[in-house]
């Protein structure tokens, strides 16, 4: 029709005159040496700091620092293709990764790039992996709670959603299966779980995703992975990718929680790209921002004020300890970053109390405040109690033999400390961990063998959802109990007991 012909030609003459006509400065520069995943850059004068480079074989890198006459531009790709000589071009964009809803269920590498197979990602939109923390007005009180199953940490070292509490601990000391457990506890909450491995073996990684998928809700998961064989730029924004992913569902009024595996080797690698970018090294090799690095990542767990959306997000680091040294330079940094530490001993770990958490230097600075009334009351004197008990069997050691009220006490810590024991993937409601503190501080454990303890507990929450269901649903939705409600959860534990047809104390 000649109307719509005469439409047409308008439209593209509108376009080409639109169009601009003449000379464009664009700035490239060359590789000067490459190296070990970074190369060195001339010719960017106005790169800046962070900036996304772009390879002429299609491979991207960071700007990690500016000098007077190159750039040191860490590789989040594959190095093989670049050599010396190659052009850089600027993007004028920060690294970016994907966040929605579509990566829930998923395992991503940290620019998003699926892992496990699946389909190509359809993102709600690209965040830039390093974001400003919430300041203090846009943050509230940290009074959730946030569950990890755990009864030991539950009863004597309460999270809460928006705290950062350090898990530390020398080498397989257990330190991921606290945060596998507490990942796990979380199917029956509104948590959003993100893992992030950071160069991690990819057999132990699987090994988690397997996990989570048989005994937690791996639908409301996301897993970051950079594995050791990965750039060590991917490795370094791995971290950052992981908190911006978990801000998207905070953002939104959600509930996050990130478990970072672990920051030791972010550190490592950090040292590793400083000295290869000729920064000046510090203490222990690493460069004076290594502080500030965990810092203003860690900073970004906070919970929001209701102004903000009301929604949390949680950061449960890890880091390693060589040889039980908490006063190493990296486990120092992160337990005056973070809220508080729950320390892992080797000594526990290998005569099989586990989770083998050292009660005497662990300590969480929110505590009883996120613990819900009925816990709190219930286990108020618990690491009290514990500490006692240690140090008065330390001395029965000796050959001494203790008076009876004595002698009570230490039988009495020795159920206790068979109660802390938890096996994996096996976490406890709050209601079950309340009956357990409830009925030591009865006394209905006191002739129970310590054999038979793991037994009781494991046939706990079925026996009160059959024997007192109503008053489980009560004292979860209300968080306290009054004096009937505790009568009557010690009357199922004494039929509990009296059930499992106990004998004489061992």
């Amino acid at each position: 029709m000649p109307g719509s012909a005469d439409d047409w030609l308008a439209h593209a003459g509108s376009r080409v005159a639109e169009a601009s006509i003449g000379a464009q400065l664009r700035q490239i520069g060359r590789v000067e040496s490459i190296g070990d995943g970074v190369a060195m850059v001339s010719g960017l004068a106005d790169a800046r700091l962070d900036e996304l480079l772009h390879f002429e074989g299609g491979q991207a890198g960071f700007a990690q620092t500016l000098d007077r006459d190159r750039i040191g531009c860490v590789l989040i790709d594959d190095a093989d293709g670049v050599e010396a000589g190659h052009t850089v071009t600027g993007s004028g964009e920060v690294v970016r990764v994907p966040v929605g809803p579509a990566l829930l269920g998923r395992v991503v590498d940290p620019l998003g790039r699926p892992l496990d197979g699946g389909p190509a990602l359809v993102a709600e939109r690209f965040d830039p992996i390093e974001r400003a923390a919430p300041t203090i007005i846009e943050r509230d009180l940290v009074v959730q709670p946030v569950q990890t199953g755990i009864l030991v940490i539950d009863a004597m070292f309460a999270l809460g959603r928006g705290q950062r509490e350090l898990i530390l601990g020398d080498r397989a000391t257990g330190k991921t299966a606290v945060g596998v457990d507490t990942i796990i506890n979380q199917r029956s909450s509104d948590m959003i779980c993100v893992y992030v491995a950071i160069g991690q073996k990819s057999s132990s990684v699987a090994r988690v995703i397997d996990q989570v998928r048989r005994h937690g809700a791996s639908e409301r998961c996301i897993f970051v992975v950079a594995s050791p064989a990965s750039a060590p730029g991917l490795q370094w924004i791995a971290p950052f990718a992981g908190f911006t992913i978990a801000e998207y569902f905070r953002d939104k009024g959600g509930h996050a929680l990130v478990i970072l595996d672990d920051l030791t080797k972010h550190a490592a690698t950090h040292r590793e790209i400083a000295l290869l970018t000729g920064q000046p090294p510090g203490r222990e090799a690493y460069p004076g921002d290594v502080f500030f690095l965990h810092s203003r990542l860690l900073e970004r767990a906070a919970r929001l004020s209701p102004a903000k959306g009301g929604g949390s997000l949680t950061a449960l680091p890890i880091a390693e300890t060589d040889a039980g040294n908490v006063s190493a330079y990296i486990p120092t940094n992160l337990i005056s970053i973070t809220d508080g530490q729950i320390v892992l001993d080797t000594k526990l770990f290998a005569e099989g109390h586990k989770p083998a958490v050292d009660v005497g230097t662990s300590v969480s600075r929110v505590g009883g405040k996120t613990q819900a009334k009925a816990l709190r009351d219930a286990t108020g004197t618990m690491r009290l109690d514990y500490a006692q008990f240690l140090e008065l069997e330390m001395f029965t050691r000796f050959g001494e033999q203790p008076e009876p009220r004595v002698k009570a006490q230490i039988e009495r810590g020795r159920r206790l400390r068979a109660l802390l024991g938890q096996p994996q993937f096996q976490p406890l409601r709050v209601i079950d961990q309340i009956a357990l503190a409830v009925a030591l501080g009865g006394g209905l454990f006191d002739q129970v063998p310590i054999a038979d303890i793991a037994a009781i507990r494991t046939a706990l929450p079925e026996c009160l959802d059959a024997q007192v269901p109503d008053l489980v649903t009560a004292i979860q939705a209300a968080g306290t109990m009054d004096d009937t409600q505790r009568s009557a959860l010690l009357g199922a534990m004494t039929h509990l007991i009296e059930s499992r047809n106990t004998g004489a104390p061992a």
